[in-house]
């Protein structure tokens, strides 16, 4: 089936303004973005600076991830209380200065703090950025438009643990907050310059206190659930059985409260819509894949090729690189079924996870790097076609409502993504070293002489027998480790191949979208065309 979307006369914002407000919210989001990814690998500097444990540091990063769980929800009723304009500005002040205390904080606490209203700051920024764009450029432009703004969408990832290695090696930790300030700044000024308030942008008369209460506790405790529940050991602990508890029972009564009231918070009329239904779906199950495999990419170079943290991130620049190269994909969102470009991408992504499985401790950079630059090349034909499908058919009202459950459950997709396959990373470890060590005994032929050359080399090194004898067994049993190690890896790309691999059985629910012919000038369409700026947004 196919859904049309009526073309709209050009809009009376000129081109230069259109890619000036572009420009504007990239630099901010990108902004966003960094901070997301770059606390991962100043964990240990944070450590010896700070005097805390690493249960402790981590939660400079839990607390970030979690109050942008809580705000992105109500991003849409936010942005209607404050207006658009405003809010923006708001969002990007509390970034930045939170940034700034940051990199000053002379205590863990002061800096989990300040990362928690830069989490806040920050939530926002992704979905107003989204709907801002598809509201100033028609639909034939659109495609390119968040092709641009996805650039720094996915280049923060991938430079955030460059970036934020050569800082915290070369400067201090500190730097990778105080880098934030200038950005900041310029993002603040440009705001202010370009962006205005639509007409249609309803205000809310009041605060829905009772689902907001519900909304910060459910989500709060699912980010907590989902970032915690690795290192707790899961339903083992009582405390991630008590927020899992209580993030359930919020979460419903959240989606009772947001039924039932007459001004939401998180309106959910949005669902009647099939497109935006199957999209958000699709949207948490690639995020899901993408983030897990980042993930994934970056542990395994790092812990057992023994690659630093700015090595790893150059692993997983190429991605940046074939994202680039596909953006004249963006193109093609009008002439071709989206469905089809989006069933191409995911097919593309589950080949180069399937590259993925085949690891080895001594497997060159371009054994990793070509697939990554492969995933890249296939996000152009994924997130572009993807945001189409499901926002466009959304009413302009409701777009920045719709583009926060979008991107929260984008966000959510990751957050399961990477809680699930660290666990099975674990699971599987353990699974294929038991397999493993049952099949390596003294009966066994090649067990024995994997020993003896061992041996061997230890004894030709100055050691006794006895002592060559027990690093023989040592090493092979650290080997023993590897391998199994090696293979889930291998267990956890096969898992995000196949759900890759899956997507296009669930295309057939969304309708193609169309762009009619343009309409004919009319005197109310020149009118429209004459209209000041802030009276005239498509």
């Amino acid at each position: 089936m196919t859904e049309r979307i009526p073309a709209v006369p050009d809009a009376p914002l000129s081109a230069a303004r259109k890619w000036a407000i572009t420009f504007t919210v990239m630099v901010v989001a990108f902004m966003q973005i960094l901070d997301t990814s770059v606390t991962n690998v100043i964990l240990p500097h944070l450590q010896g600076s700070l005097s805390a444990g690493l249960d402790e540091v981590s939660w400079v990063i839990t607390s970030y991830l979690a109050a942008n769980a809580v705000v992105i929800p109500a991003t849409g009723w936010l942005t209607g209380y404050f207006g658009r304009r405003k809010f923006f500005l708001i969002c990007a002040t509390l970034f930045t200065v939170s940034s700034l205390i940051s990199g000053a904080a002379p205590d863990l606490t002061t800096l989990i703090v300040a990362r928690i209203f830069q989490g806040l700051g920050g939530g926002p920024i992704i979905p107003m950025s989204q709907a801002i764009l598809w509201e100033i450029f028609p639909f034939h432009q659109r495609g390119l438009a968040m092709a641009v703004w996805g650039m720094g969408f996915i280049l923060g990832p991938i430079l955030g643990p460059t970036v934020g290695g050569f800082l915290a090696d070369e400067w201090s930790w500190r730097w990778i907050f105080y880098i934030n300030l200038p950005v900041g700044i310029v993002g603040f000024f440009l705001a202010s310059v370009f962006l205005f308030d639509p007409p249609y942008l309803r205000k809310h008369a009041r605060i829905d206190w009772i689902g907001l209460a519900f909304m910060v506790l459910g989500f709060g405790c699912l980010q907590l659930v989902l970032d915690r529940g690795e290192r707790e050991d899961w339903f083992d602990s009582h405390v991630i059985l008590g927020m899992t508890i209580v993030s359930v029972v919020a979460l419903v009564a959240f989606l009772v409260r947001e039924l039932t009231t007459s001004d939401p918070v998180l309106d959910l009329t949005v669902f009647a819509d099939l497109n935006f239904a199957t999209g958000t779906v699709l949207s948490a199950i690639v995020g899901f894949g993408m983030f897990a495999g980042m993930l994934l990419v970056a542990v395994f170079t790092q812990k057992l090729l023994g690659y630093d943290a700015w090595t790893a991130g150059l692993v997983l620049a190429p991605g940046g690189l074939g994202n680039i190269v596909s953006l004249f994909a963006s193109g093609l969102v009008k002439r071709v079924d989206q469905r089809a470009m989006l069933a191409f991408g995911c097919l593309l992504n589950a080949v180069a996870l399937y590259m993925m499985t085949v690891l080895t401790p001594d497997m060159d950079y371009w054994a990793l790097a070509f697939p990554r630059f492969v995933q890249g090349f296939a996000a152009g034909f994924i997130y572009v076609p993807m945001s189409t499908l499901t926002l466009a058919t959304i009413r302009r009202e409701k777009l920045v409502n719709a583009t926060a459950v979008y991107s929260m459950m984008r966000n959510v997709g990751a957050s399961v993504g990477i809680a699930v396959v660290t666990t099975l990373l674990a699971q599987r470890s353990q699974i294929h070293q038991s397999t493993l060590v049952s099949h390596i005994t003294t009966f066994d032929e090649e067990t024995r002489a994997r020993l003896a050359h061992y041996a061997s080399h230890f004894v030709s090194q100055g050691s006794d027998t006895f002592t060559a004898q027990r690093r023989a067994v040592a090493m092979l049993y650290r080997e023993t480790v590897t391998q199994a190690q090696l293979l889930a890896y291998a267990d956890d790309f096969w898992l995000l191949a196949t759900m890759f691999a899956a997507v296009p059985f669930l295309l057939p629910l969304m309708r193609r979208i169309r762009l009619d012919k343009p309409a004919p000038t009319t005197p109310a369409a020149e009118a429209r065309r004459a209209a000041p700026v802030e009276e005239g947004v498509t």
